[in-house]
């Protein structure tokens, strides 16, 4: 026989144990009932006697299989349940990890609650202010009396001050109205048109200073003046450039380099740039002052009124001439006070690699609406261009061929405690320069194949008028590059001398003509002048002995005469060219002396033909700034002259491609 399992074992022992127990419990209340029963029938037959026959009682034992097998399934399920929870704690263990809020619904207020219910669509919320807080307290001080006026500014109608609203409106000051804006600019025009006949007077009631003028006219000028440069913050200092607005002809600003002797403590350390106006020579419109030797500068394009420099240390400066003369440094001198403005922005503040590490050698202005080619003269500025005028870049050109692109910045507000982040700004400056593209031209004007010229150095820039995405590049190598913003492909690449050949010659100069033909003029270090065409590689025409080998150190075209342009050579001679009467040389030339020649520039007003003039200004070695006005013949244009011009080039043009056949 089998033995039966321990579970199965203890399971008949627990129901073995379960029928003991019932038995017991049965046969303890059938005693009980048997014991009742016994005395019930004692009674009776008290009663009864004997007449009854005697009974006995009939006692059993009763077992409830059913239940006590449910009791034992009931205590082996809990059992088992039991267990397995035993088991599972041992496996699972929780724990509080975080805790947030599923839902945080602030109350909502009645005004919300229907707004919410009512929508918003088709309704317009309105706010009405009661005089709730307007509250009348007893005091026991004396009222005191108040009027009511009222003012307006700008006035918009007749009536722009007035009495109190009990007051009938008669009182009311009536005045025209006055148009702001207009006034201003009226008033502005009107002091410098003052300014200037105060200057004409001054000149005519000085004979000693108009005899000296005089004898300082070149022969191929009608009058001369001079600029007043006697100064004392000028004195002893040389002037190593000159440069012309071309938008405000009669602006010209100079560059003074430090002084041979001690004048002015406080300025003697710096350089000095002075804005002219050519109209009024007693003194300078605005005084600049720089703490590197400037090499090059340019005016904004649209309005005259930024100034940018480059500098020997790399450095490009701007200054915004409109700023409050509060804001610079003033000294008195000569019972005068001057005002000496420091550089709004300088690229010395941006601490990144984008900066020049070189020498700048050229700042030019780009903007495509900088030159317009109307009725073959510049044309005139609308007053949407002046507004616009400063949307624009700035390329700024060192010695190491890295041609830097700038975007000029103008803040809407100034900050009188300056920025932190832009540390090149002045304190109350909103004029600042922004990095836009880094070109490097060095490489490109590496000669292949040759390591005799060494690395090429790049001189000077100009962009073309009509499409200053181009732009040529001048080099110490007699080339002139051709290049453009986009890094495109450009043909030609390089503009060369006749010779066909690299020779160490210097492009010192080079100017695009100003009035939309694709022409430009090189003027050499030894010499020579180029005339190119932007689409062909060889020179249309060139001159070799026009100034004796003298290295050219000045050239620029006529800004009223397509045909006439001027060239300044290092033995301080004046050369005249005019296309149309000789294109064999110079037609007129002048040599300065004893006081030498250091730079000059070329301002004319082309837009009013009836009184359009040029001036030659001229700084000499002593430091003196000359204008000589051209006699008319320079300065007029004549019959159909760009026609006729275009007609000698396409000529020129055609005979040197039969004579290369």
């Amino acid at each position: 026989m089998e033995e039966l399992p321990p579970a199965q074992k203890k399971e008949i022992q627990e129901i073995q144990k379960a029928i003991h127990a019932e038995n017991e419990r049965i046969g303890e209340l059938s005693l009980k009932l048997s014991q009742k029963q016994g005395q019930m029938d004692s009674n009776r037959e008290s009663r009864a006697g004997n007449n009854s026959p005697s009974k006995a009682a009939v006692c059993g034992i009763f077992v409830d299989f059913a239940t006590a097998s449910h009791r034992q399934k009931s205590r082996t399920q809990a059992l088992k349940q039991k267990t397995r929870s035993t088991k599972l704690l041992r496996l699972i263990d929780l724990d509080f990890s975080f805790t947030f809020s599923l839902l945080d619904l602030p109350p909502v207020n009645e005004y919300d609650m229907y707004i919410r219910n009512f929508g918003k669509k088709n309704t317009k919320q309105a706010y009405v202010q009661y005089n709730e807080d307007n509250i009348d307290r007893d005091i026991q001080t004396e009222e005191i009396e108040t009027k009511d006026v009222w003012t307006q500014h700008p006035g918009e109608s007749a009536v722009v001050s007035g009495g109190s609203e009990e007051r009938d409106t008669a009182d009311a000051t009536v005045i025209p109205k006055v148009d702001t804006p207009r006034l201003s600019r009226f008033l502005r025009s009107a002091c410098q048109v003052i300014a200037i006949l105060l200057e004409e007077d001054h000149l005519a009631a000085a004979p000693s200073q108009n005899l000296r003028a005089q004898e300082h006219t070149l022969h191929f000028s009608d009058s001369s003046s001079q600029l007043n440069t006697h100064l004392p913050f000028l004195q002893y200092r040389k002037v190593s450039c000159l440069l012309a607005s071309r938008v405000q002809r009669q602006t010209v600003v100079s560059v003074h380099d430090l002084p041979d002797k001690a004048v002015v403590q406080p300025l003697d350390g710096r350089y000095v740039l002075c804005v002219w106006d050519i109209w009024q020579p007693s003194g300078p419109q605005k005084v600049l002052i720089c703490e590197s030797k400037v090499t090059c500068c340019c005016f904004s394009p649209v309005k005259a009124f930024l100034l940018f420099a480059g500098t020997a240390h790399g450095s490009v400066v701007v200054w915004d001439l409109r700023e409050d003369s509060r804001l610079h440094h003033y000294v008195k001198l000569s019972d005068c006070f001057w005002t000496f403005r420091t550089p709004t922005f300088s690229t010395d503040g941006i601490l990144t690699l984008v900066n020049h590490q070189s020498p700048v050698q050229a700042v030019e202005a780009i903007s495509a609406s900088a030159c317009k080619k109307a009725s073959s003269v510049l044309s005139s500025f609308s007053a949407q261009e002046e507004i616009l005028g400063l949307s624009f870049h700035i390329a700024s050109l060192d010695e190491s061929g890295v041609l830097n692109v700038w975007v000029v910045v103008e803040l809407p507000k100034a900050d009188i405690a300056g920025s932190i982040s832009d540390l090149g700004l002045l304190p109350g400056g909103r004029i600042k320069l922004v990095h836009s593209a880094a070109i490097q031209l060095g490489a490109s004007l590496s000669h292949r194949g040759s390591d005799f010229w060494g690395t090429t150095q790049t001189l000077n820039i100009k962009f073309l008028p009509s499409d200053p995405n181009h732009f040529i590049v001048g080099t110490d190598l007699g080339l002139v590059s051709h290049g453009t913003r986009q890094d495109l492909k450009v043909s030609p690449k390089l503009f060369k001398s006749q010779q066909n050949g690299i020779r160490p010659v210097k492009v010192n100069v080079i100017d695009f003509s100003p009035f939309g033909e694709p022409i430009f003029l090189a003027g050499c270090s030894d010499g020579s002048i180029r005339l190119h065409q932007l689409t062909s590689e060889h020179p249309l025409a060139q001159w070799d002995g026009s100034t004796e080998g003298r290295a050219v150190t000045g050239l620029q075209w006529s800004p009223t005469r397509p045909a006439v342009f001027l060239v300044q050579d290092e033995a301080s001679r004046v050369y005249i060219w005019d296309l149309l009467e000789s294109d064999l040389g110079p037609v007129a030339r002048q040599s300065i002396s004893p006081d030498r020649l250091v730079a000059m520039t070329l301002v004319g007003e082309p837009e009013k033909s009836s009184s359009s003039f040029l001036a030659l200004v001229l700084a000499r070695a002593s430091g003196t700034i000359d204008i000589q006005y051209l006699k008319r013949q320079w300065t007029s244009p004549e019959e159909d002259e760009p026609g006729r011009l275009r007609l000698l080039l396409q000529e020129t043009l055609w005979k040197r491609g039969t004579l290369q056949t």
